[in-house]
């Protein structure tokens, strides 16, 4: 008996899906953003970089409550009672979501009054108050109110003749509340602050001092409300649902949909309001109920509303160079230099980035070179986020106009870039480019580009598979890895891809990519039993993974298995992780490390060791069910053995930092303890090896440049010497 009730204990452990195991998706997301807020309270981060951190966390979180905390919404709306992994109902969600924002609301601000504010001071920067200004200073803004916005300037009466004005998503507002001087009668008005002003007034007589526009209109509001005077004045700030829902089962005309969507998502419910902490009793009151927000969705604040403005802060101060990370530049190999013959460079070998530290211009060096040469005769090319004045399109504009068949799949879909990408599918289209939008019900977030190239000995395939996206803008700030290679299967690979998502098609097979969704989760469930067959047969079995989130759960159960049986588990999650460590007998053999520091963490490494036989994968995908089920991914192989070795080493690095990294327990996070050890940063690892690099390069290039330099002397000894010799033989 004791023996039956041993196998069903043994069988109740072996249950990966209890909820117990499960972080909550949500809360886990704020948990990340305090780990960004804590890089704001850093003193060993320089001071205007913590600001734009803070801002950083002010932005992440606005973006939050107009997706996912609108989601909630909407789910409660519709009165759904079901709960996620970690056993939440919707309610339950938005409920904890709130309470521990207003907590984080509050150290968010404690941190810019109590820390920033006042080390900005002692380094001469000021963000001042009207009460705090000179006279020249206070003369500067009066003008700047009456020359420049108070014609621009638009008061909105709240009566009964007129409603109450729309307040745009994101917007922020004054609302007035006003005496008749004649009558006496108390009366509202909402003024908005116009966004096509900068909100960071520079001031006269000081280098580095500012003002909020908000602030200067609060000051001479008045002067918009003759015969009227003004009782209070206090600022505030909606959030709306932001989401796109765009329906694809019938819609003839794609893109007209989406820029439907795009004007109706502007009236979406509010689920969020901010507002003055000084704010009166009755103007809340008419606020909550104009808005239709709940006490709990409204949040005081103590300070200027949205401090997203401090990211603008770091490039308006003048000098102070010593308060910001010192620049570093990109490496290139020269072998992917514009003046390199690229694709023959390709033939012979693959190519491993890594950006920033690898520069992004490979990548558009690579399609410039694609666009222009006369031997190319196709390029197709996936684009999910691009810069908004990005030279890939005029590159690949530039191909169709030479007679090039360029197609290019548009993700019109990518949340908050769905009218960048609507503008630039109608520009693709207007340059010759076939335009294609991927496959229903599915966002198409792989990163592939594949040139079709006419060679001596035939045609070949040359590609650039890559984790993250072909922006040129933000590859200076994300880290993310590609691959250059012409390897034949994994030419076929991406035209049968390309086949699947611009006509009729459904392959196989594929010899070498792994595509989402479906395939990508099977083949990574794959190769975690491989591993858990190993450690049960008693050898050594790991698993590496690196990503942005981690929230699948069907992943993490098999993760939890893994654990169990004996494999051991390193994790690199920079965002969200539902994965619990610290579990006995389930996750005591996982160890999770999240990195935020001065680079966003972009790339995706899965690596398995395979009884030594190292297997390493790129992917453009998380470990989350939209990844793996509702999005075309990709995941690719590094097969050449040093790019092989370079990957692991990258990995290691990362998993060796014990300065920027903070290690989970549990559902917390906290620094890694390096009492006795040698102080690692990898990201700081990574652009010292890049200036080496760069510096390593320009000492061969001036080798060079000398050898042919003294070449050029001694061929000109030489023609001396002979016209000297024919000139004595002449005479």
């Amino acid at each position: 008996m004791s023996d039956q009730l041993l196998e069903l204990e043994e069988q109740e452990t072996r249950n990966y899906r209890k909820p117990k195991y499960y972080m909550n998706r949500e809360l886990s997301w704020m948990e990340f953003n305090d780990r960004v807020l804590e890089e704001a309270r850093n003193k060993n981060n320089p001071l205007l970089e913590r600001l734009n951190f803070l801002g950083i966390t002010q932005s992440n979180v606005d973006e939050f409550f107009m997706v996912r905390v609108a989601s909630l919404h909407k789910l409660v709306a519709a009165h759904i009672t079901s709960t996620d992994a970690s056993d939440m109902t919707p309610q339950e969600q938005l409920d904890a979501i709130n309470k521990k924002e207003h907590q984080a609301v509050e150290k968010r601000y404690s941190t810019y009054s109590r820390s920033l504010l006042p080390l900005l001071e002692k380094n001469d920067i000021y963000l001042k108050d009207v009460a705090d200004l000179n006279d020249r200073q206070y003369e500067f803004i009066r003008r700047y109110f009456y020359d420049e916005l108070y014609p621009v300037l638009t008061p909105m009466a709240d009566d009964t003749n007129r409603p109450f004005p729309f307040i745009a998503n994101d917007s922020l507002n004054i609302a007035v509340q006003l005496k008749d001087i004649e009558s006496d009668d108390y009366v509202y008005a909402t003024v908005r602050v116009p966004n096509i002003f900068k909100r960071l007034v520079k001031l006269p007589d000081t280098e580095n001092s500012f003002i909020l526009l908000e602030d200067i209109i609060k000051e001479f509001i008045w002067k918009l409300f003759d015969g009227y005077e003004v009782k209070e004045v206090a600022a505030f700030r909606a959030t709306r649902d932001m989401d796109l829902d765009v329906a694809e089962k019938d819609t003839s005309d794609f893109l007209r949909s989406v820029q439907k969507q795009l004007k109706d998502r502007k009236h979406g419910k509010v689920v969020r309001l901010e507002i003055e902490k000084s704010m009166g009793k009755k103007m809340r009151q008419r606020l909550f109920k104009k808005l239709k927000v709940n006490e709990n969705e409204v949040y005081e604040i103590n300070g200027p509303i949205d401090l997203t403005f401090l990211k603008k802060l770091l490039g308006a101060v003048q000098g102070h160079d010593d308060l910001r990370y010192k620049p570093f530049k990109g490496f290139i190999d020269p072998d992917l230099e514009l003046s390199s013959n690229i694709f023959a460079n390709i033939r012979k070998h693959d190519y491993l980035v890594q950006h920033p530290y690898d520069t992004f211009d490979a990548v558009l060096n690579f399609i410039k070179k694609a666009a222009k040469d006369e031997k190319v005769l196709a390029i197709k090319m996936t684009l999910y986020r691009v810069s908004g004045n990005s030279p890939i399109i005029k590159y690949l504009g530039q191909a169709a106009q030479a007679g090039k068949q360029v197609t290019v799949l548009v993700e019109v879909k990518a949340r908050f870039d769905e009218q960048n990408n609507v503008h630039w599918a109608r520009t693709l289209e207007r340059m010759g480019c076939h335009v294609i939008y991927g496959l229903r019900g599915l966002k198409t977030h792989t990163k592939i580009t594949c040139v079709i190239r006419k060679d001596e000995d035939g045609i070949r395939r040359y590609l650039h598979l890559g984790t993250g996206n072909y922006n040129n803008v933000t590859a200076h700030f994300y880290t993310d890895m590609g691959l250059f290679t012409c390897r034949r299967d994994l030419g076929v690979d991406a035209t049968n891809l390309f086949n699947m998502l611009s006509g009729y098609s459904k392959p196989p097979y594929f010899r070498q990519l792994r595509i989402s969704p479906e395939h990508i989760r099977e083949f990574i469930n794959e190769k975690v039993d491989n591993e858990i067959a190993i450690a049960k047969a008693g050898r050594k079995a790991e698993v590496h993974m690196k990503m942005n989130s981690l929230s699948d759960p069907e992943i993490i159960a098999k993760l939890y298995e893994a654990s169990h049986a004996g494999v051991k588990i390193h994790l690199i999650v920079r965002g969200i992780c539902c994965l619990r460590t610290d579990i006995p007998g389930i996750s005591d053999n996982i160890e999770v490390h999240s990195i935020v520091g001065r680079l966003l963490e972009h790339s995706r490494i899965y690596y398995f060791y395979n009884d030594g036989n190292d297997e390493i994968y790129l992917s453009s995908a998380d470990m989350m069910k939209r990844n793996l089920n509702r999005r075309v991914e990709t995941l690719f192989p590094i097969l050449q053995p040093d790019l092989k070795q370079r990957t692991i080493d990258i990995y290691n690095k990362m998993w060796a930092d014990n300065v920027k990294a903070r290690i989970l327990h549990d559902e917390t996070y906290s620094m890694i303890d390096r009492r006795g050890k040698e102080a690692v940063n990898a990201q700081e690892f990574f652009i010292h090896q890049a200036e080496a690099k760069n510096a390593q390069l320009k000492l061969k290039r001036k080798a060079e440049a000398r050898k042919i330099e003294t070449f050029e002397v001694i061929r000109r000894q030489k023609d001396d010497l002979k016209l000297s010799e024919k000139k004595d033989n002449n005479d």
